[in-house]
């Protein structure tokens, strides 16, 4: 984890669980499989638990780390704080009397805000009325492509303070998109060397769909070797809208 990111839509990182599996196409060239690889061969404690070959990969099996729940605890100034960028929170393998620590957690540091992602919907709709949701919790889904829009239905269905959609890797156009419910979206083109490449006419689309519906859209990056290689202007300009409990700047 760490008090600084170079996530443009966050400021600090925190991971109380480490590693995943894949679920779907957004997952194919997953940076966080990556670099887990790299951190267990570095010695890195919390990732030297090897995953499913088949889904997952070396230093990224799924790991519970109680130890790091207090490290928000730590940090005094306010901080948006994304959870879990190197896991989901809920995975299947995560216990939901965990997740619940995690959220207590949240809910004991109101200074910060939480950004919590998932691709696992159908759980976080089955659990969600067994959590406490704090005021702080901000909760998303990541959805690539039209064949992962039931993730925005099941969101929609979870009482949190703000619900968002994180579109990236975009991988096709998301026409038909509904926002109902919807507080903030985020949408970002794929990097790496095996990157896959993103539609103008997809990106606009959902811009245009956030405009008309007043909700605020953040445009992360184009992708492209590194994730600044295609920059982030889009016709002529930056997005970086956040909702407005945000504390990060606004246009």
């Amino acid at each position: 984890m760490s008090d600084r990111s170079a996530i443009e839509w966050t400021e600090a990182t925190w991971n109380p669980t480490t590693g995943c599996d894949r679920v779907s196409a957004g997952c194919d060239n997953c940076y966080a499989l990556s670099l887990a690889k790299r951190l267990k061969a570095m010695g890195a404690a919390k990732y030297q638990e090897d995953g499913d070959p088949r889904t997952s990969g070396p230093g990224f099996g799924l790991t519970t780390h109680r130890g790091s729940l207090d490290v928000p605890r730590r940090w005094r100034r306010p901080r948006m704080v994304f959870v879990n960028s190197m896991s989901d929170l809920f995975h299947a393998r995560v216990p939901l009397p965990f997740v619940r620590d995690v959220f207590a957690v949240m809910a004991e540091t109101p200074r910060h805000t939480y950004q919590v992602l998932t691709k696992r919907s159908v759980r976080l709709r089955r659990v969600a009325d067994r959590l406490e949701w704090p005021q702080n919790l901000w909760m998303g889904v990541s959805v690539e492509n039209a064949k992962e829009l039931s993730r925005v239905d099941d969101l929609r269905t979870v009482p949190a303070a703000v619900r968002f959609l994180s579109l990236e890797p975009l991988l096709g156009p998301l026409t038909g998109l509904e926002l109902d419910g919807i507080g903030w979206v985020i949408v970002g083109g794929e990097s790496g060397a095996c990157h896959r490449p993103m539609d103008q006419d997809w990106v606009v689309e959902i811009r245009d769909a956030c405009r008309a519906s007043g909700v605020p859209f953040f445009f992360k990056q184009w992708g492209g070797r590194s994730p600044k290689t295609g920059g982030r202007d889009l016709q002529g300009r930056t997005w970086d809208q956040l909702p407005a409990r945000g504390r990060l700047a606004a246009s």
